[in-house]
């Protein structure tokens, strides 16, 4: 008897955790104090004192691998305004701008180069949208296309390392950052094929001026970016020769970029490194904040014994790993449109790996898909974060952006359901990369 009320106590639990973050949400309270309240209101019913809160919260944050993020979010900074970020779109032109949609396609390129740098899609988005639209505007591109595909490449960043989604959900989970780094090269080049694939396709009476391929352009431009090209080679070499880890990466690719901005490109100045700093302090407050939140949540979570009831639910597809899968893809898709991608990683991470795992699914490979799923998430509305970056910058409006990100959207969610079917893709390049 005494165990029946134990259990109904916890379903209890879970009842007013999930229905309370869905009220609060509904009713658009910002989705870190949608996370607080209903954690506040489940211990309250639990019984649980608030110190106890309290003190998950700053246990929560208070991991040295979250320390990448500021340090990451910083290096971008820094890029942006030191010249790596526009040396890294001039090789691009200079090397594929020839092609017809040439400029598409350094798109694609610079994307790639800088979200494996920045690790932040919107960080990502607005630096290659505030340099390449104006070039395509007068190239004779469409414009709302243009930008379409520019926010869909900005979406490799979360999962070419480094990934600040990543490192996040690596904390959550306890699964090794580096691995999971090391898992997300492979699909982070695909999606950037695939979107390369898709601009051909769908822009094939698409008007542009071609300039002829010039070798001492390229050599030119790969002689001045070659600073910033070294980059992504540090970090990801240093973390697979085992010389430093993630965060100590992100040490270094601030004073990387510190050391070429100030001395090399000598396009940052001293006088504005305290502005680029507060920027990062900001943007990494925020973060935290809602890390320290969902660290309360993925608590009670653990106590309601909400992964049980998970496994429980879904436990007639546990037989077949594909179909489970494919499920909890298709689920991640709809929470996508509604949460962005931050909340949904620290929601739902803590609750889907233990499934996994017991599924017999590889955590790293289902860890990259779901940071994938969720990169996705940012080009659907309403929330879509990165549409919204683009929109700004582009100076289009919101709805001509999300009809030319369509094709793009659906190319990337594809490919998606692609390396669900086929794990191997993944999996395998991974495996050589540990």
């Amino acid at each position: 008897m005494e165990k029946e009320k134990h259990m109904y106590n916890f379903q209890t639990a879970s009842f007013i955790l999930i229905g309370s973050f869905l009220v609060l949400l509904i009713l658009r309270v910002p989705i870190t104090f949608t996370l607080f309240a209903s954690s506040v209101v489940t211990a309250v019913y639990l019984k649980i004192p608030l110190m106890s809160i309290v003190q998950r919260m700053v246990s929560g944050v208070n991991s040295f691998s979250l320390l990448a993020i500021p340090f990451f979010i910083l290096s971008g900074e820094m890029m942006s305004r030191g010249g790596i970020s526009r040396r890294l779109i001039a090789f691009s032109n200079a090397l594929i701008g020839r092609v017809r949609g040439g400029l598409a396609q350094v798109n694609c390129l610079a994307s790639m180069f800088f979200g494996g740098i920045s690790g932040s899609a919107v960080a990502d988005t607005a630096a290659v949208a505030a340099l390449l639209i104006p070039m395509m505007r007068n190239a004779g591109y469409s414009v709302p296309r243009s930008a379409g595909l520019i926010a869909a490449a900005g979406c490799t960043a979360p999962v070419i390392p480094p990934s600040i989604p990543l490192v996040v959900f690596g904390v959550t989970t306890q699964l090794s950052i580096t691995k999971l780094f090391m898992a997300g090269i492979a699909p982070g080049l695909m999606m950037a094929a695939v979107l390369a694939v898709t601009w051909r396709l769908v822009s094939q009476k698409e008007s542009s001026h071609l300039h002829p391929f010039d070798a001492g352009r390229v050599l030119r431009a790969l002689r001045d970016g070659v600073w910033a090209l070294v980059l992504p080679v540090v970090i990801i070499g240093g973390m697979r020769a085992g010389i430093f880890t993630p965060t100590e990466a992100a040490v270094v690719a601030v004073f990387y970029s510190l050391f070429v901005g100030l001395f090399i490109y000598r396009e940052l100045q001293f006088r504005k490194i305290p502005h680029l700093m507060l920027i990062a302090l900001k943007v990494s407050s925020t973060i935290m904040f809602l890390v320290a939140c969902a660290m309360v949540s993925a608590w009670l979570i653990t106590i309601a014994d909400i992964p049980s009831q998970t496994m429980h639910i879904l436990e007639p597809f546990m037989g077949s790993p594909t179909l489970l899968m494919l499920i909890i893809m298709i689920l991640v898709v709809v929470v996508g449109t509604a949460l962005d991608l931050m909340p949904t990683v620290l929601i739902l991470g803590p609750i889907l790996v233990p499934v996994v795992k017991q599924a017999g699914i590889d955590p790293y490979y289902f860890g990259v898909l779901f940071i994938m799923n969720n990169a996705i998430g940012l080009l659907t509305p309403p929330v879509g974060t990165v549409l919204n970056v683009v929109a700004g910058v582009s100076r289009e409006g919101l709805d001509s952006v999300i009809k030319g990100v369509w094709p793009f959207l659906l190319a990337e969610t594809l490919l998606m359901f692609l390396l669900v079917l086929f794990p191997a893709l993944v999996i395998v390049p991974a495996r050589w990369l540990y």
